[in-house]
């Protein structure tokens, strides 16, 4: 059995790499192509920028140019397909719509969600690949099926949070080279296969927006509403929902003796909520678009409880609770109360260091 997975050589094993001109797809491809599987590097456009090669962007400009030179330094064969279309309706249009709703969305899960699991995985079995590989950091441990979903080894650079939405079938399919190792092993390997992208910079969570500026990027309408406390008072006017998140200190225009925080986002009404640190405080919240990665679990029956943790946000630590399912709903009970539940941010479960899966904050309970 090959590293793989695959009862056979490697040089008989065609692996689809996802290549988007950063140091982590590269040596992907490297590392497989030195191990002598048959490599196809495939890189998606996904957007048009203004100015293609500003660091910390990808998938655009510059990065097209680099994973092309990668890929013939290693002479593998390499295709560039232009997804822009796909994207901006399933990535960009939800970017804008959900902080109109008045929530925080996550674009790097529904970018991994859908036009790079779904439509790049569709195209390389096309091609009759064995199965691709990315440059996630991130562990999968089993064969060819019923793969399991572990946090990568080196847990600052873990990107399980932005990958709970992956389903079994599409767990099945992938390969991960890089979850046992840490970025400054993935940087030495590039420089030691020669590689021009060894020292290039990580890209940015929005890699759509290469200034950072999303408020100026949403261009929606404003629509100027209230700012109110916990008890109903009016402190003061915004211009748009859109301009705030759950947690959110600066920016809120008001004079308080004590520090102020959005501690939720009336959309309906268009009104922003603010209160002392205390009260972003939450206990449970409401769970929606669930993804699980446990069959081991019988979700069929009509009350589950099942111990586990949760993260909240990409940065933290997963905090122990429980996921609770009454009839058709799905909530999460954490034992100590979490700090800044977001509408809209996901909600990653797992046992110990294995991924279960997860699903997106649709309400803070309590």
């Amino acid at each position: 059995m090959n590293s793989l997975g695959f009862n056979k050589d490697p040089s008989s094993t065609t692996v689809v790499v996802a290549m988007s001109g950063g140091v982590d797809s590269s040596v992907t491809a490297g590392l497989l192509k030195k191990e002598g599987y048959n490599v196809i590097g495939i890189t998606l456009q996904l957007y048009t920028s203004n100015n293609s090669a500003k660091k910390g962007s990808c998938c655009s400009g510059l990065d097209i140019y680099d994973a092309r030179r990668v890929a013939q330094k290693l002479d593998i064969p390499h295709y560039v397909f232009n997804y822009e279309k796909t994207f901006k309706s399933d990535v960009i249009d939800y970017f804008i719509n959900a902080y109109e709703n008045g929530e925080t969305p996550i674009p790097c899960v529904k970018c991994n969600e859908t036009v790079k699991f779904r439509d790049l995985m569709n195209f390389a079995k096309k091609l009759e690949a064995d199965c691709m590989a990315t440059g996630h950091y991130i562990r999968r441990k089993g064969k060819t099926k019923d793969a399991h979903m572990y946090r990568a080894e080196d847990k600052s650079k873990d990107q399980s949070y932005f990958l709970f939405a992956t389903t079994q079938d599409q767990l099945d399919y992938l390969r991960f080279p890089l979850g046992e190792i840490s970025k400054a092993e993935t940087r030495k390997i590039a420089e030691d296969l020669g590689l021009i992208v060894y020292d290039k910079k990580d890209s940015q969570d929005i890699c759509f927006i290469p200034d950072g500026d999303y408020k100026k990027f949403i261009k929606s309408n404003k629509k100027k509403g209230e700012i109110l406390d916990l008890s109903g008072n009016v402190l003061s006017f915004h211009d748009g929902i859109q301009n705030f998140t759950v947690g959110q200190r600066r920016g809120l225009g008001i004079a308080n003796e004590d520090p102020l925080y959005v501690v939720d986002i009336i959309k309906d009404k268009n009104q922003i909520i603010v209160g002392d640190k205390k009260d972003l405080l939450g206990k449970s919240l409401l769970l929606g678009d669930l993804n699980f990665i446990m069959p081991e679990y019988d979700l069929s029956k009509k009350i589950v409880e099942i111990p586990c943790s949760a993260k909240i946000r990409s940065l933290s630590e997963p905090k122990k609770g429980k996921l609770i399912k009454q009839s058709t709903s799905y909530s999460f009970e954490f034992d100590e109360p979490a700090e800044a539940i977001t509408k809209g941010q996901a909600c990653v479960l797992y046992d110990n260091d294995r991924v279960l899966g997860g699903g997106i904050i649709k309400q803070k309970l309590n």
